[in-house]
């Protein structure tokens, strides 16, 4: 009794502060916050929201997450989305905001570590419901909200099936001048203030419609000069089919859109153009955008993108996709679009171009075409030899040199095919390069690795061949089929320039995002630490195991077979996590000479190694295969 007596009394005391501050003015938006108290299982979000100003209910049990009433203007969604895929399920309890934006018409939901947009944002329509004041709390259970709160008013402690509140509708042209009014007086200490209110203009299309330039509405006391205009292109009417209108809606608060996105920033701002009820996809003449910013640095790269919501209608994602970008000057972006949504340009917040980006590339083509030459000339070599003696080191140094020839092939040409087959080629490309690094590291460790087991698995036969094929073509090819099966890891990849920000070099290769981000730490970078420490240990237990020994004194050529790998395939990749700091650029050389020549070195080695092998007479310990090792290590053991 006395516990609901206490929590009667806070929302009274709430209720009073909300009034108190609404009695002159309106508050505009909501921030309900709290911890869902759920159980171990299946978690779901479920949305019934509609147009209208009756309230908001937010109620939750041990599965579900429950939004629904009727606060927005245009927005109408009904949805039970499963969370799983948010890192939610096994979790026992999950904070999370609320957060309504009367004037966009805009209603996200913070879940963990995760930013939905339940509602997203559009133009002011006749009226907004605004003033949600908190109703009485729903009955307690030991699984729902516990420590509901707006923004940091605390409601209560207690653990309550639902939380409930009411709202006002009030004129959004009222509401908006009445923030504007706001917004002007923060304007006096921050000049960068931005109007809260979104502005739509609505063209009527008729029969004989030759184009139309829109200009965003200027903004008096606020914004002294037009950020947009939006030109509309006849082709637009011939792929209009059911109406004649379109509304162009100007957001100049762009803070909302970019929640998603970490490193880069909303430049200028954002431009939504839509046909009332269609799809417009593939304009034969595209829309053309003319946003006016403030001044980027040449060091800044920016991007003109499109807002999609395919994949994961909840999340904010930016595409370039649909979209060429016209850089005019460092105040001036033009857009060129070829279908309807959200628009914007983005900016790199941090930008990293590489320096000396047509050298590198350069030195890079260079080494892959001769490398490519040499792995095919080592094939043909090695070819030859496996008819006339069966070492088994040959099927590995084969594994090697041709996955280093496909390695080296395609990064060749990565650069022209991403440039002619765009992203649905690049998508299978990329994946092809990601499969021949991952199998070339593999073959690297079986070098390696063969090595190691001939001086210390003396009187233990060496795997099949097979085995090792199993291993060095089979493997890769399961994180690279896996993450293909994912999605979205895969595609082109700009790499931008110092020089020149507006003209990237564009490949086939990982894209840049979170997922591929994480995929190529997994991978690539877990392999290769792999590769140069395992290198470095059994290089040291070899050397460790036979340098005492006389025969080993007098025959060196095994050693160098063993030093020459290690060096080969440990230095070389290694040096990928020296490139920081003022060596970087010529790390950054070294890492491009030795990685792309990698396959002629492997050439020069054996070639080294034969002629060795001639002038030593033919000795075994004089063969270029680490397979002599073991005969000369047998040869020891028995002398012992």
């Amino acid at each position: 009794m006395e516990s609901r007596l206490t929590d009667s009394l806070r929302v009274v005391f709430i209720l009073t502060i909300l009034l108190a501050s609404g009695s002159s003015e309106n508050d505009q938006d909501l921030k309900f916050c709290g911890t869902w108290r759920h159980g171990n299982h299946r978690l779901h979000l479920s949305l019934n929201l509609s147009p209208g100003c009756n309230g908001i209910s937010i109620s939750a049990n041990e599965s579900s997450l429950s939004v629904e009433g009727q606060i927005t203007a245009q927005c109408r969604r009904s949805d039970l989305i499963p969370l799983d895929k948010y890192g939610l399920d096994l979790e026992e309890e999950s904070t999370f905001c609320l957060h309504w934006e009367p004037l966009l018409d805009q209603l996200k939901l913070q879940l963990g570590e995760n930013n939905l947009t339940l509602c997203w944002p559009a133009s002011l329509k006749g009226s907004c419901c605004t003033d949600l004041t908190p109703g009485p709390n729903q009955p307690q259970a030991n699984f729902g909200i516990v420590n509901g709160r707006i923004q940091t008013d605390i409601i209560s402690h207690k653990t309550h099936i639902a939380y409930k509140f009411h709202g006002q509708s009030i004129s959004c042209k009222a509401l908006c001048d009445q923030a504007r009014r706001g917004r002007t007086q923060v304007n006096m200490i921050e000049e960068n203030t931005e109007d809260p209110c979104a502005r739509s203009i609505e063209v009527d299309m008729s029969d004989d419609f030759r184009g139309y330039n829109i200009t965003s509405p200027v903004t008096k006391g606020v914004f002294e000069e037009s950020t947009a205009i939006v030109h509309l292109p006849p082709a637009l009417k011939q792929a209009a089919k059911t109406t004649t209108k379109v509304v162009c809606t100007f957001f100049r608060n762009n803070t909302q859109f970019q929640e998603v996105h970490k490193e880069i920033r909303i430049l200028s701002e954002v431009v939504e153009i839509t046909v009332e009820n269609e799809v417009i996809t593939d304009l034969p003449e595209p829309i053309r955008i003319d946003f006016y910013h403030d001044a980027t640095p040449k060091m800044q790269s920016r991007k003109c993108v499109s807002w999609d919501t395919r994949k994961d209608p909840l999340q904010v994602r930016w595409l370039v996709d649909g979209c060429i970008t016209q850089q005019r000057g460092a105040t001036k972006t033009v857009c060129l679009c070829t279908h309807l949504t959200y628009f914007s340009v983005l900016v790199q917040l941090e930008p990293r171009p590489v320096r000396h980006l047509l050298v590198l590339t350069t030195i890079t083509s260079l080494g892959c075409a001769v490398s490519v030459i040499s792995c095919v000339a080592l094939i043909i070599f090695l070819s030859r030899k496996s008819r006339r003696t069966k070492e088994q080191s040959i099927p590995i140094h084969l594994g090697l040199a041709v996955s280093l020839a496909v390695l080296n092939l395609l990064f060749f040409f990565t650069g022209v095919l991403a440039n002619v087959g765009g992203e649905s080629l690049c998508t299978w490309v990329g994946a092809g390069l990601h499969y021949s690094l991952l199998s070339a590291f593999t073959w690297m460790g079986i070098e390696v690795f063969h090595t190691f087991w001939l001086v210390y698995m003396v009187f233990t036969p060496s795997p099949k061949p097979y085995i090792w094929s199993l291993v060095g073509f089979v493997l890769p090819a399961v994180p690279t089929v896996t993450l293909a099966a994912v999605g979205d890891i895969y595609g082109l990849r700009e790499v931008v320039p110092s020089d020149d920000v507006s003209n990237p070099y564009l490949m086939c290769w990982m894209k840049e995002n979170y997922k591929a981000l994480l995929a190529h730490y997994f991978t690539n970078m877990t392999i290769l630490v792999s590769l140069v420490l395992s290198g470095i240990v059994m290089l040291f237990l070899v050397y460790r195991k036979i340098h005492r020994r006389d025969e080993w004194r007098q025959n060196r050529v095994a050693f160098l077979s063993i030093w020459g790998l290690s060096c080969l395939f440990g230095t070389s990749w290694g040096l990928t996590f020296l490139e920081f700091g003022p060596l970087s650029d010529l790390v950054l050389f070294l890492s491009c000479i030795l990685n792309s020549f990698q396959g002629f070195l492997l050439m020069l080695r054996f070639y080294m190694l034969e002629w060795m092998r001639k002038q030593a007479g033919g000795s075994a310990l004089g063969s270029n295969s680490t397979g002599s090792t073991r005969q000369h290590m047998l040869q020891a053991q028995e002398k012992s």
